[in-house]
């Protein structure tokens, strides 16, 4: 995959090029990270990029031509990466607290996609005229302000890197994780076995050979989970037969969380 990433402070993004699990995607060249600076694109000798808005109000607007510049570099970068046709279409994400939220389903959309533009906002974000001309899609990570789009962006890209193949040393566990099946995980565990003055203690099937008790118990222990910490996800979910006996099962041994 071929990330375009267009923002003014390309140097953060070192937290995730140079470290971990994204690191060594893109040593690997499983995914491939091109920076574009706006200010590399403003034909003024200050290099501005940004500017007051039209009928007053506070803050400053980045500007359209050096962004779309920027964008239109990072396009043809990728497409050339890609040995695609110049007119091939790239989707490009402007990351705003006014877009849709982001959402692992859509990172598992995102993750087919080869090519892929991120626009990082800063000051009080872009002009209108860039985002009807230039943006596909405007994503946001919740409803709060941050600084600036760098730190959603990484967000997003480690979202949607970590769902490619071989990225992860097992491509097993990404089934298994929080949000990929629409529940969350269950309660883990990793030796020793006991602890002293803990006293919660290892579930018995867990340290067995029976893989359909197992699987039957994460699943049951993710269902328990999403009820009892994030019930909106499973408001409209089509229960399987066998997750609906799950339930049942524990809800008829705590009856009292039903009243919750």
């Amino acid at each position: 995959m071929n990330i375009g990433i267009v923002s003014l402070f390309p140097e953060m993004f070192r937290s995730i090029s140079d470290y971990g699990v994204i690191g060594r995607a893109t040593s690997q060249k499983i995914v491939n990270l091109e920076f574009l600076n706006p200010r590399d694109f403003a034909d003024d000798k200050h290099k501005t990029v940004d500017d007051k808005p039209f009928g007053g109000g506070p803050g400053m607007l980045m500007k359209v031509e050096p962004l779309e510049k920027a964008c239109a570099a990072a396009r043809d970068k990728l497409l050339l990466m890609s040995g695609l046709s110049s007119r091939t279409k790239v989707r490009t994400i402007y990351v705003s607290p006014q877009g849709k939220r982001f959402t692992q389903e859509k990172a598992c959309e995102l993750a087919g996609c080869e090519n892929l533009v991120f626009i990082a906002g800063r000051y009080e974000g872009l002009d209108e005229r860039l985002i009807e001309m230039v943006v596909d899609e405007e994503l946001s990570l919740g409803d709060y302000v941050l600084s600036g789009g760098e730190l959603p962006v990484m967000v997003m890209i480690d979202t949607i890197a970590r769902l490619l193949p071989d990225v992860l040393g097992n491509d097993d566990s990404k089934l298994k994780e929080s949000f990929q099946a629409g529940l969350l995980e269950g309660a883990q565990y990793t030796r020793p076995r006991e602890i002293e003055g803990y006293g919660t203690k290892v579930p018995a099937v867990l340290l067995g050979g029976d893989h359909e008790q197992k699987r039957l118990w994460e699943l049951r222990a993710g269902l328990i989970r999403t009820y009892q910490r994030r019930p909106d996800l499973l408001a409209a979910r089509d229960f399987t037969k066998e997750e609906r006996n799950l339930l049942a099962g524990y809800f008829s041994k705590h009856p009292h969380e039903l009243d919750s």
